[in-house]
């Protein structure tokens, strides 16, 4: 798995990285038991403080998606839990949806991509979580 950070970028470089791991995921990329970089030999690669490839990794952990052990370090459990579709994701996806009403973007066309990308991790989804 490659990860880059944009330290132009808008977006804070903690949510880069826990961004591209949960897109790894989603793609199958990174299947349960993969095993994510330490974080000092990540933060030393793109030249930024361990602390917020930290940061990254905790917010997968709290999110279920990896865990975390002095051992074995930062390991993709890819866990199916809680609800099917929390209330922060509703959230979320609504502000992304807004931005392109905003934008005038047709509903069709928004329908049509919101499918093409689901359909792109699709094939990558554990049998539980089907």
């Amino acid at each position: 798995m490659i990860l880059n950070v944009d330290l132009a970028s808008e977006v804070a470089i903690y949510q880069q990285l826990r961004d591209q791991v949960v897109e790894a995921i989603a793609d199958g990329a990174l299947a349960a038991g993969s095993p994510l970089p330490a974080t000092r030999t990540l933060a030393a690669d793109f030249g930024i403080n361990f602390h917020t490839v930290n940061k990254a990794y905790d917010l997968l952990r709290r999110e279920g998606l990896i865990q975390l052990n002095r051992k074995t370090g930062a390991v993709v459990t890819r866990t199916v839990a809680g609800p099917p579709f929390p209330a922060e994701w509703t959230l979320r996806a609504r502000t992304l949806l807004a931005e392109a009403v905003a934008r005038g973007l047709p509903a069709d066309e928004v329908l049509k991509t919101c499918q093409s990308i689901l359909n792109s991790f699709a094939t990558t989804q554990p049998e539980d979580a089907r």
